[in-house]
């Protein structure tokens, strides 16, 4: 998969980590994805898909926490997130807000497989161990897999983690982690009181 990554990332990585903020943090990127996915589905299918989307994204940021334990690196554990959805929008029918073509689910799902196969996750079942909230059911368009359109999928990154950076270069793996990093650049982090960053 093609995944961008920059400041913003790490400093959200360092606000998703800490305590107390953690639970903010969350919050303002559940509203963020689900924005940002929400304007990829069809318009009169948004409103429909926004309580399944937010109630599936906030597991996920669990999950990005498990892969950072585990020792993935940020641009890694954020991209599992990604293939999570995808195999949710993949399995609704959702083409039009895929990250990834089709045909490259399954050799994304491979590329995990050791993580996904200890948390119970595959294409039929995203979340796995990760499914902590009741998910709310939202229409599929399986007509959709039958010549999918998927405007925002990117094929031909299947085989590793590809980050493009600000300056729009793209190469294999993740930037090393800066120091000091400051978590008010994160989305949505400007104006919450970081009172516990000290201690995270």
């Amino acid at each position: 998969m093609k995944i961008r990554q920059n400041i913003r990332h790490f400093a959200t990585k360092k606000a998703l980590t800490m305590p107390v903020i953690g639970d903010i943090a969350t919050e303002k990127m559940v509203d963020l994805h689900v924005r940002i996915f929400g304007e990829r589905a069809d318009p009169d299918r948004r409103a429909e898909r926004e309580d399944h989307m937010a109630a599936f994204f906030e597991c996920t940021f669990d999950t990005y926490i498990a892969a950072l334990d585990a020792g993935y690196p940020e641009v890694e554990a954020r991209e599992i997130t990604h293939v999570q959805a995808n195999f949710d929008f993949y399995n609704h029918g959702w083409t039009e807000m895929m990250e990834i073509p089709v045909d490259e689910i399954e050799a994304h799902y491979e590329r995990y497989e050791e993580f996904f196969e200890r948390h119970g996750i595959d294409i039929a079942d995203p979340l796995g161990e990760f499914r902590t909230l009741d998910i709310p059911d939202a229409p599929a368009t399986l007509d959709k897999l039958d010549d999918p359109d998927h405007p925002h999928a990117e094929g031909g990154f299947a085989d590793d983690v590809y980050v493009e950076d600000d300056s729009g270069e793209v190469g294999v793996g993740g930037a090393d982690e800066p120091e000091d990093v400051d978590v008010s650049a994160a989305p949505g982090m400007q104006d919450v009181d970081r009172t516990d960053e000290k201690t995270a």
